[in-house]
């Protein structure tokens, strides 16, 4: 919980004004036993009839201003805590904004969504209504218990007899339920996983008739959450009940000894309507004890998850005085380098030279290391062998974001945000105006498209591009890395689901682009067959290279896949 005490502190005068008015509210009802114990005695049994009208207006005063200062404690409270979950919440996302990629290899969406929504909201509950229960419970116990020692010695070592044994049972159960919590939170980031990614999947598994299968998949994550709610249950069912008889027998047994000192004229009726004033000031914080350590239990579980996320460290970091490219020409380098990754040799000795507005091709079969080129370019992982250079610096001692602004990339899975087609594509940029967007949209060759939807480019998209086509999802994605303007664009198997002639066209957009480092993955003969060099991959090495021409006479892999796409014709 340090870490949340850290955030607390930065807003220490809400905790302050709140404490006061809390305070003030304990000590106007501390006066409420007093006045009514002087009504009694004073005026029911004393017959001090004129003093009956200023009791009674005391009694007002003090429940209408117990009301103020309870609404004030109630909405600071409830401030403080919206302020410390919002600034944690911002504070959670921006840090797994900030890790590297290998972070995201390891954690699933729903896991994260968890932490971020679910278990934020427990230590909400935690740090505002819990605490401020917690802190008026201990204070109104204190002072009660001193109050009710100076009322009456034997009455009061008769009531607190209890307390050892109800406090007994309420830190058990706190300790008892912790864990419970721990698993239940981390069931409940399960259940939002397999739930976030059947709903995403829902064309997926509609495919495959699949709805029965993940129906009860689900069924199966659910019913583990509900097993160990039903435990956690059991546990309150356990220990709930004890306290609240020990704290039911304390008023009896108070009235049974207190009436009977009354008879015995040890004790006045106002006095002892007093002293249970002040018992049941104990007797709550009692039985209000072992549900809070049922909050706090919760709270303290979800913070424990959510440090377990803030522990994470990025592993791809700026260096501590990075180089920043404003202008960069595009000229980039790859020397000897490798890529391992989790005992895997994913890349080995790969080094060619890209210079400025010149165009690099990689080809090679599904898993041979071609999209961990990119991946390494843009520092989503570093390189394991060699170095890898910009403009002549080392990538590793460049400023990540003036890095990656540097880079337009055009990802092989295309995300689109479910937003307007115009702040897609506008996405990668700071400052857009309304031409470029229209004339990158040209380029890509998605502007008669998007001209035709109900809002052209002020319509908006599906998460994900749901209503869009597959080619119409490139072409916004290929639009969204022209708006950008880097020295260097990447284009990662960008152009798989367009036909041949609208790929030409682009083809034709992007070499108008000649001061642009361009970088090509693709399947496809035609997409590379232009390009000044060609690199060929197999398992993680440079198994051929060369332009077109050169390639088609070595008569190897490149001649290969040349032949079966085209069966001997002329490209």
């Amino acid at each position: 919980m340090k870490r949340i005490v850290g955030y607390m502190k930065q807003y220490w005068y809400y905790y302050f004004f709140g404490g006061l008015a809390m305070m003030l509210g304990i000590t106007l009802d501390l006066f409420t036993p007093i006045v009514t114990g002087r009504i009694i005695d004073d005026v029911f049994e004393g017959g001090q009839i004129e003093l009956f009208e200023g009791l009674v207006l005391a009694l007002i005063g003090i429940t209408v201003g117990r009301a103020i200062f309870g609404y004030a404690k109630e909405i600071l409270f409830d401030v403080v805590g919206a302020k410390v979950i919002c600034k944690l919440r911002l504070d959670l996302f921006d840090h797994i904004q900030s890790l590297s990629f290998g972070f995201f290899d390891r954690k699933n969406t729903g896991e994260l969504m968890s932490r971020i929504k679910d278990d934020a909201d427990k230590v909400w509950e935690g740090v505002s209504f819990a605490l401020m229960l917690v802190i008026e419970s201990c204070i109104s116990f204190v002072i009660a218990t001193v109050l009710m020692f100076r009322i009456s010695m034997s009455l009061s070592l008769l009531a607190v007899i209890t307390m050892p044994l109800m406090g007994f049972l309420a830190l058990k159960l706190e300790k008892t339920i912790r864990d419970t919590f721990e698993k239940i939170s981390e069931q409940n980031a399960t259940l939002n996983t397999t739930a976030q990614e059947n709903i995403a999947g829902v064309r997926l598994v509609k495919a495959f008739a699949r709805e029965k299968y993940e129906t009860s998949k689900f069924l199966k994550h659910n019913k583990g959450y509900y097993k160990l709610n039903m435990h956690q249950a059991s546990v309150w069912a356990r220990f709930f009940p004890s306290i609240q008889t020990l704290t039911n027998l304390l008023p009896v047994l108070v009235i049974v000894f207190g009436g009977a000192l009354v008879i015995g004229e040890d004790l006045t009726i106002g006095t002892l309507v007093k002293f249970t004033g002040y018992m049941y000031m104990v007797v709550w914080p009692m039985r209000m004890f072992g549900w809070l350590s049922n909050l706090m239990a919760e709270a303290r579980a979800s913070s424990n998850k959510i440090n377990k996320v803030f522990d994470e460290v990025a592993e791809i970091k700026n260096p501590l005085n990075p180089v920043k490219l404003d202008n960069a020409k595009g000229e980039v380098t790859f020397k000897d380098v490798s890529l391992e990754l989790e005992g895997t040799k994913v890349l080995e000795d790969i080094s060619f030279t890209i210079k400025p507005g010149k165009t690099l091709a990689v080809m090679g079969a599904t898993g041979s290391g071609k999209t961990s080129l990119i991946n390494l370019l843009v520092r989503f992982y570093d390189a394991t062998e060699g170095c890898i250079y910009m403009d002549g610096h080392p990538i590793d001692t460049l400023d990540l974001t003036s890095l990656r602004k540097q880079i337009s990339l055009v990802m092989q899975d295309v995300f689109l945000f479910s937003d307007t087609i115009k702040e897609n594509i506008s996405f990668g940029s700071e400052v857009l105006a309304s031409n470029m967007i229209v004339q990158s949209a040209e380029s890509a060759q998605a502007h008669d498209f998007i001209n035709n939807l109900e809002n052209d480019y002020d319509t908006v998209i599906g998460e994900r591009g749901i209503g869009l086509s597959g080619g119409q999802k490139q072409r916004i994605s290929i639009a969204r890395a022209l708006a950008k303007e880097a020295s260097i664009i990447v284009f990662d198997d960008s152009t798989s689901a367009l036909d041949m002639k609208t790929e030409l066209r682009i083809q034709k957009e992007i070499e108008k682009r000649q001061a642009t480092s361009k970088i090509i993955i693709a399947h496809r003969i035609s997409a590379v067959k232009n390009a000044d060099e060609i690199i060929v991959l197999e398992d993680g090495k440079i198994v051929e290279r060369g332009n077109h021409q050169a390639l088609l006479a070595l008569k190897g892999r490149y001649y290969n896949t040349y032949n079966e796409q085209y069966e001997g014709f002329a490209v």
